[in-house]
């Protein structure tokens, strides 16, 4: 099972519940927990290399594991994936990934304002899912970020409802930190 979104979508936050609901998760710890993270970012190296070498599905079977949106494309054909796909307001994520950035010392490109990349993300958001929902190995649920932290107790069951698994729906739901949800913006599910 693939987590994916755009970067600061929440898909660290659908791991911690995949984890806490009993779902082994494929990370190797290699991008510590920082203020940005405090939980942990969940992540596997080898994903990022997907197109070249994806000998790392060899060892995912029933396992979670996270991949940014835009290496969805990368996954290879042959063989069936269920994808839960993490949704956020773009104002949220355009929010915390300024503050982010920010911390590491790093700044906004002057080539290109908030405005433009919330279009480029909304453009890629489309393009990602119509390509998901064409695709025949792919098993898609939506998960709403604001609906994860506000509603902790339905999302956990849709998840389980959608993986077809009896996970430990209270330890997904208590895995949830309200507090780290630090970048508002206008709202929930469209």
């Amino acid at each position: 099972m693939i987590v994916s979104g755009l970067p600061r979508s929440g898909t660290s936050m659908m791991m911690q519940m995949l984890e806490a609901g009993g779902i082994q998760i494929l990370s190797d710890g290699e991008r510590q927990a920082d203020d940005d993270n405090p939980k942990g970012y969940y992540e596997l190296e080898a994903v990022k290399k997907t197109k070249d070498d994806a000998s790392w599905l060899e060892t995912a079977p029933g396992k979670a594991v996270k991949m940014i949106s835009q290496l969805l494309l990368d996954l290879p054909v042959g063989r069936e994936y269920r994808v839960i796909f993490m949704r956020r307001d773009l104002t949220e994520i355009l929010a915390s990934q300024a503050k982010m950035l920010a911390r590491r010392g790093g700044g906004k490109s002057a080539d290109i304002d908030d405005e433009q990349m919330e279009m480029l993300f909304a453009k890629h958001l489309t393009q990602v899912m119509e390509w998901l929902t064409s695709q025949p190995q792919m098993s898609v649920i939506e998960v709403w970020h604001a609906d994860a932290v506000t509603k902790p107790d339905q999302v956990a069951a849709k998840v389980a409802d959608f993986l077809g698994l009896d996970l430990d729906r209270s330890h997904m739901v208590a895995a949830v930190d309200g507090g780290l949800h630090r970048n508002r913006g206008t709202g929930a599910t469209p």
